[in-house]
C-alpha cells in the first residue's frame, strides 16, 4: 500500500488543507453508540470472532468513502489505492500489540487474514498503534491525542454492553480535519451501523 503524494488543490480537500494542515489541533472527535447485536449473534452462530466482524464492518464502511483513501502526513497529502484496519491484540507477554489488516470485501478472506496476522502480531510483540480497543473496560468514550505523527482516523472502544434485547458498543471516532469534514465522519458512522445491520 505505497501512497502517492498528490496536490491538495486537485482534490475536494484543497480548502480544508489550507485551513487545517498547520492548525495546533486539527483533530475532531465524534462519539457514537452502535447496536452490535447482529455481530454478537453472527459471532455465536458461526464461531467467528466478534472483533474480526467489527473490523470488517469498519473497513467496509470506510472503503465506501473516498476521504478514507487520503491522509495528511507532514506537509503532504497522500492518496492510497487500498485501506487497512488496524486492531489491538494481547501479545504473549500480556501487553498489547497492534496489527494492520488489509481490507477485503470477501469476509472469509478478511477473517483468514485477521486470524493469521493477529496471531503473528501476538507472537512477535510488534506495535504500530493506529487505533485502540480497551477490551477489559466499559467506557463512554475517549479522546485520542494529536501527536502530529499519526494523522489517520482512530476508533476507540471498550467492552460491548449487553442489554435485555440488544447489545451496544460505545465508541469515539477521531479524524484529521484536513482529511474529512464532520459530514464525512457522520456518513461513515451511519454506514458502519448500516453495515452491521446488514451483515
Amino acid at each position: 500500500m505505497k501512497p502517492t503524494v498528490i496536490d491538495p488543490n486537485t482534490t475536494t480537500r484543497a480548502e480544508a488543507y489550507t485551513l487545517w494542515m498547520n492548525a495546533p489541533n486539527p483533530m475532531v472527535t465524534f462519539f457514537k453508540t452502535l447496536d452490535v447485536t447482529p455481530l454478537v449473534r453472527l459471532s455465536r452462530k458461526r464461531g467467528l470472532k466478534f472483533n474480526m466482524l467489527l473490523c470488517w464492518c469498519i473497513g467496509k464502511a470506510a472503503s465506501e468513502i473516498k476521504e478514507f483513501y487520503l491522509l495528511p502526513f507532514g506537509r503532504e497529502l497522500l492518496q492510497y489505492d487500498s485501506i487497512a484496519v488496524n486492531t489491538i491484540v494481547k501479545n504473549k507477554t500480556g501487553e498489547v500489540s497492534s496489527c494492520d489488516l488489509p481490507f477485503s470485501n470477501d469476509l472469509a478472506q478478511f477473517s483468514a487474514d485477521y486470524l493469521r496476522l493477529t496471531r503473528e502480531a501476538a507472537e512477535r510483540c510488534e506495535n504500530h498503534d493506529l487505533t485502540s480497543a480497551i477490551v477489559d473496560t466499559e467506557i463512554d468514550g475517549a479522546v485520542g491525542m494529536n501527536s502530529g505523527i499519526f494523522n489517520n482516523p482512530f476508533l476507540i472502544c471498550g467492552k460491548y454492553q449487553k442489554g435485555l434485547f440488544r447489545t451496544t458498543l460505545k465508541l469515539s471516532f477521531q479524524f484529521h480535519h484536513t482529511q474529512m469534514d464532520g459530514a464525512h465522519a457522520g456518513r461513515f458512522l451511519a454506514r458502519l451501523q448500516e453495515t452491521i445491520n446488514r451483515i
